[in-house]
């Protein structure tokens, strides 16, 4: 585990999350003293979007978006 000052961590921060990343971890100091520790973030398994669950369950229309021939003459005449 390696130790660095605050200071040296916000010159470079990069560095050493690239580091994190790749497993290691780091205790941050302050004036000697542990303020902080950064470790590897644990993986979390994704969780499934409501909208996924329902892949294949429903179906949208070719024309769902298209407008009705009614509304577009009831635009172009000023109706309303």
């Amino acid at each position: 585990m390696q130790s660095v000052s605050f200071s040296d961590l916000r010159r470079h921060l990069s560095t050493y999350l690239d580091q994190v990343a790749k497993g290691d971890e780091i205790v941050v100091t302050s004036r000697g003293r542990p303020i902080a520790r950064l470790v590897p973030s644990a993986e979390q398994p994704p969780v499934p979007r409501p909208v996924g669950l329902l892949a294949g369950r429903i179906r949208i229309a070719g024309d769902f978006d298209d407008t009705p021939a009614e509304l577009v003459l009831a635009m172009e005449s000023g109706a309303e």
